[in-house]
């Protein structure tokens, strides 16, 4: 049906850029538009033949509608994703054991092999070895390398020279690729994990291992495979083959509870025991049956609905290909048809694949599977990723910070990329299998029966070409339900003209070709049901004017390109939700009618030049993405006052140029219109002052100060940076205590004589100063001690109580460090003062003469400490034997001292 209606707008869009005077031409439009509407007219036909087909079949087998699980998004429970290694349960034994082979002296290469079923956990227990302390201890290198169905000796020699930190051999020669993997091993000793190995083919093996044979003496490969002839093969011994057996009857119950009843009291527990054992008893011993059962039924608050699973007949199943795929039927069945969708999809992706998860939610935007809106789409696909992790459909996270969703927290922790098991890899392609057997053969000579089959059921297709092996990209008839297309990389130098035709794209990926010609993109412009194109890194110096007929586009990414400015029509793409123009170094000006775009909320501008603003930036109350903004030839910090959904990284340019009084407070009431105080979502502010300047001899330098003050933040800010800042002073809410500022760095400030105290912000991690040119003197009120005539001010948290990395770059002037007195030694005995700091770098201070020693006293935690380039403290410290560096390293044996100034540049 959705291919119907594509063709429908499509002639609705055609027909009305069409429309001519001439009688002869009206009459053959008049005549195509007769025959498009009969062509649409019978696909609607067929459409509602198969519909009812399905009805009567419906009716046959007395089918029922049953009740949809409820909305995700107004689902109660919290989404967690601690069931990972701290999940296990009955592996002590076997840890142990294989610890103490891989450990275990021996003269020549050993493999060690773990041999077991799928789903039995031969991965988590390789990862506890793996993360073993005495494991870390014994190897010198550690190298984590899955290997799944395909056996690729070159990518695996690659992948260990990569591990090992070295530069990887041309791909496609393996004699060169092996000769430096013999240079990287030689005479090391390492641990080489190679997860799920299948090959039984021991001669694409051997070569690898005569290599590894060089390497220092205890050197092991640790193999997990489901087959004890694979293990034979890679060379392991009878005594060296580890079979994993299955778990208990009493350690799946210990499991299955500990995550199904995770939060519950003891009674509450008591009351599902009787009927959580006997579905535990169904899991027969495998822990990733139990991992699925125990997180589906943590949804399950009542007895009944454990009886129902177990009562299920899925466990009645004849045969099911595959052991576990009962416990995940169970599983996947409780999903909404779109849920089902999301997953199974990710079936398309190779075995061990590291999946973006942002990427991945454009994807089966692009497929429909979010539904057909757009707006709130990411949030949508956020939440449906995490019902999916929570249901540990997912694993092998890896997590960061984003700010993906408007409605949580800011700074709110979130899954960035992530792995599936190879059994629920199985079962995703399993769920789409009857769907590839209606697939009718195709007769194309130059694309096989089983890519077109894979097109037609994922809609998909991710092509990868190396430059001088792959022909260029084929698309037969079999590809004209492709919704989903990725060229990237392809080292393509046209858009092959077949993808005109591909009238059904979503998303469309040309990143990182270099185009020759601008006109193809003419021809892809024609693709109207686009909502996602990336044209990132292919050297484009000009964006056609037709760009404006793709009327569906939420995101397009013009990255790393040449152009010089983009055309007024992109104005007309309405639903644009995305510009991304990042490092367009080229780029001078953005189009005048921005303010057009009222459904953008991401312009990705960081690495641009731009020179002028468009005053419609201000009506772009959407915007949650504005990573730089320029003041200078008439574009005004007030344009920012409405734009309160601004989050993540800004960095402000101010390049203003004051010639007298009325332009001084018309700068500072600009700064106050911007209204920085009520965007609760910004993390990361920069503030660059470069190329400002005062013109005017009326002028007070106090008036940058004045415009500093003004532009104070909201004290959510978790990172804060300064450069060019000419000011005296530096406004009191830096110092705040109630900032939540982690960060900070303060470049170039060359008329600060002074440093604030910055020792009362109570989260600060990380503290960088560079460039302070006129800096003489740092006095004890930096760390926030306020000294009076008759007594000194502690505060109860202490004195950078977080602070755990300083670095002082670049201030020759600088020429105390004043220490605190040996009476507020004594006095501060309760009081902290920088415990937790680890780092300190006190780079190219030459007038420098010597450190607060009482002070660095206090730092209990410090470990390293740079002077390089500080000429007065290498004399003075330089020597690790001599009584000065002594009287800072006695309290703390495990200081090292470094003299190296050029591991570290400013940006």
């Amino acid at each position: 049906m959705d291919d119907v209606l594509d063709e429908w707008n499509i002639a609705i869009l055609e027909h009305s850029k069409h429309k001519v005077s001439s009688y002869i031409v009206s009459s053959y439009l008049y005549f195509m538009k007769v025959v498009v509407r009969r062509e649409i007219a019978s696909s609607i036909e067929q459409v509602k033949a198969r519909l009812d087909i399905i009805l009567d079949e419906k009716d046959r087998y007395g089918f029922a509608i049953a009740s949809q699980p409820s909305d995700p998004s107004h689902s109660e429970f919290q989404p967690t994703f601690s069931v990972e290694l701290d999940e296990v349960c009955g592996r002590d034994l076997e840890r142990e054991n294989l610890v103490r082979k891989l450990v275990g002296e021996e003269l020549g290469l050993q493999v060690v092999s773990i041999v077991g079923v799928g789903g039995l956990g031969k991965t988590t227990l390789a990862k506890l070895a793996y993360n073993d302390s005495r494991v870390k201890n014994c190897f010198e290198l550690r190298i984590w390398i899955c290997v799944s169905n395909s056996f690729d000796e070159i990518g695996i020699a690659n992948a260990i020279i990569e591990g090992a930190r070295g530069r990887k051999a041309y791909p496609n020669q393996l004699e060169l690729v092996l000769d430096r993997l013999k240079e990287v091993v030689s005479r090391r000793k390492f641990l080489i994990i190679l997860d799920d190995v299948w090959t039984k083919d021991g001669t694409m093996w051997e070569p690898v291992k005569i290599c590894l044979r060089i390497g220092g003496a205890g050197s092991k490969v640790l193999v997990t495979t489901r087959n004890e002839r694979v293990a034979s093969i890679m060379g392991g011994f009878e005594n060296e083959i580890h079979r994993l057996g299955h778990l208990s009857r009493e350690e799946c119950w210990l499991l299955l509870g500990r995550i199904a009843l995770c939060g519950n009291d003891e009674k509450e527990r008591e009351k599902f025991e009787k009927i959580g054992k006997e579905i535990a008893n169904k899991c027969k011993g495998l822990p990733l049956a139990v991992k699925i059962l125990g997180s589906l039924l943590r949804f399950k608050n009542t007895v009944e609905e454990w009886e129902s699973v177990l009562n299920s007949e899925i466990w009645e199943l004849e045969e099911a290909e595959v052991e576990l795929f009962p416990y995940l039927l169970l599983s996947y069945n409780e999903l909404s048809p779109a849920l089902k969708r999301c997953f199974s999809y990710c079936g398309v992706f190779p075995k061990d694949t590291r999946i973006d998860v942002e990427k991945l939610i454009t994807e089966w935007m692009a497929l429909g599977y979010l539904g057909s809106k757009a707006g709130d789409w990411e949030v949508r696909g956020r939440e449906y990723f995490d019902i999916l992790a929570a249901r540990c459909l997912f694993q092998n996270f890896d997590k960061g910070y984003s700010v993906q969703d408007l409605d949580k927290d800011y700074s709110c922790e979130h899954i960035k990329s992530f792995k599936m098991h190879d059994m629920l890899h199985d079962f995703a392609r399993f769920l789409r299998k009857n769907v590839g057997s209606r697939i009718k053969r195709t007769t194309c000579r130059e694309c096989g029966p089983v890519l077109v089959s894979q097109v037609r059921v994922y809609h998909s297709l991710f092509h990868r070409k190396h430059p001088l092996l792959d022909a260029d990209p084929h698309f037969c008839d079999g590809f004209t339900s492709l919704r989903l297309l990725s060229l990237r990389d392809c080292c393509l130098r046209g858009i092959p003209k077949q993808v005109e035709k591909l009238i059904h794209l979503r998303s469309l990926d040309l990143g990182c070709n270099k185009f020759l010609d601008e006109r193809d993109l003419k021809g892809i412009c024609k693709l109207y049901n686009l909502r996602f194109l990336w044209l990132d890194g292919c050297r484009l110096k000009e964006i056609p004017s037709e760009i404006r007929d793709l009327i569906h586009m939420i995101h397009l990414d013009l990255s790393n390109n040449e152009f010089v400015e983009l055309p007024d029509s992109l104005c007309d793409m309405l639903e644009l939700e995305s510009l991304n123009v990042y490092n367009c170094t080229s780029l001078v000006r953005l189009p005048q009618g921005m303010h057009r775009l009222v459904n953008l909320k991401h312009l990705c501008n960081f690495g641009t030049h731009l020179e002028q603003y468009p005053q419609g930036l201000a009506e772009l109350t959407r915007l949650v993405t504005l990573q730089q903004f320029c003041v200078q030839d008439g574009s005004k910090l007030g344009w920012l006052k409405k734009l309160n959904r601004l989050r993540g990284q800004v960095k402000l340019l101010i390049v203003a140029s004051i010639g007298d009084s009325k332009e001084a407070i018309a700068a500072v009431e600009d700064a106050r219109d911007a209204e920085l105080g009520k965007k609760t979502r910004i993390q990361d502010l920069g503030i660059n002052f470069c190329g400002s300047r005062i013109d005017g001899e009326e002028v007070n330098e106090s008036v940058w100060v004045d415009i500093l003050d003004a532009l104070e933040p909201h004290p959510n800010t978790q990172k804060l940076s300064m450069c060019y800042y000419d000011g005296s002073l530096l406004p009191r809410w830096i110092v705040s205590p109630l900032n939540q500022v982690v960060s900070i760095r303060l470049y170039s400030c060359c008329s600060l004589l002074c440093l604030p105290p910055l020792g009362k912000l109570p989260l600060l991690e990380n503290l960088e100063i560079s460039s302070f040119l006129k800096l003489e003197f740092v006095g004890r009120d930096f760390l926030g001690i306020t000294t009076t005539t008759t007594t000194t001010t502690t505060t109860r948290s202490g004195f950078f109580p977080k602070l755990k990395k300083l670095i002082i770059w670049h201030c020759p002037k600088w020429k105390e460090w004043e220490d605190i007195t040996v009476e507020e030694d004594e006095d501060f005995g309760g009081v902290s003062i920088m415990p937790c700091l680890r780092k300190l770098e006190i780079l190219g201070c030459s007038g420098l003469p010597e450190l607060p020693v009482r002070l660095l006293k206090k730092a209990a935690s410090l470990k390293v400490m740079n002077i390089g380039g500080s000429m007065q403290l290498l004399q003075l410290y330089g020597d690790e034997n001599g009584q000065p560096w002594k009287s800072i390293s006695s309290h703390n044996p495990h200081l090292h001292l470094l003299k190296d100034v050029t591991h570290y540049l400013p940006d």
